[in-house]
């Protein structure tokens, strides 16, 4: 595996929307070993197909349509998989990302509206094959909106909000840099400043990034 051709498995029970999002991995440069319908199919065929580096899965499949994507990275964080796991959603659920995230490990959230541009699903799932974290800007957003007064957040500047949301997308500094047409030194300084502000000791760049984000969902709960 590379980080630009990551090896990818996918579930969804709606076969339009696996086959597309299926063709839409394929030409952004991912091997898709195999595709499913049902998370059961899915369970199965890690071990045949290791190594495996993300799996992309819907959050509701059969049988019962609620949770099964999120069931299923639960189970498997529990075993020890390590994999990286995208959950695709009709809903942005802050709930649902909070979830998805607390199951630790490399871990993303995105809306099926977003499946439409195959850049951003690439981008997606090779930042989560690196070991980052994503959630969907419309989930960010109205995390952001609704953030309780006595969160942390509120301790942090407009700038400093507007990164935090950028690496809740996955971005890399580097990346929130171009989006926000600063130096990367700024970006890294407003980085440190916010992590400072949310009590997140020093500690893996990848992990502080993850609990950030945490953070982030958290205050939509409380």
């Amino acid at each position: 595996m590379t980080a630009d051709h990551p090896r990818v498995l996918l579930a969804d029970d709606a076969v339009l929307v696996r086959e597309g999002v299926a063709q839409l991995l394929r030409v952004g440069g991912c091997e898709v070993l195999a595709t499913f319908d049902d998370s059961d199919g899915v369970s199965a065929a890690l071990a045949s197909y290791d190594p495996v580096d993300v799996l992309v899965l819907d959050i509701r499949m059969p049988p019962t349509h609620t949770d099964e994507g999120l069931a299923l990275l639960e189970g498997l964080r529990a075993a020890g998989v390590t994999a990286g796991v995208l959950l695709l959603s009709m809903y942005a659920s802050p709930t649902l990302a909070l979830r998805a995230l607390s199951a630790g490990g490399a871990t993303g959230y995105l809306l099926k509206d977003r499946i439409r541009d195959g850049g951003t699903l690439v981008d997606a799932v090779r930042t989560i094959a690196r070991g980052g974290t994503v959630v969907d800007p419309e989930v960010v957003a109205l995390l952001l909106q609704a953030s309780a007064s006595t969160s942390r957040l509120d301790e942090l500047s407009t700038r400093e909000k507007e990164v935090l949301s950028l690496m809740a997308e996955g971005r890399s500094n580097t990346g929130i840099a171009k989006h926000l047409h600063l130096a990367v030194k700024t970006v890294d300084s407003h980085v440190d400043h916010l992590m400072t502000k949310m009590g997140l000791e020093s500690s893996a760049d990848e992990h502080r990034r993850v609990l950030a984000v945490l953070e982030l969902l958290r205050a939509r709960e409380t």
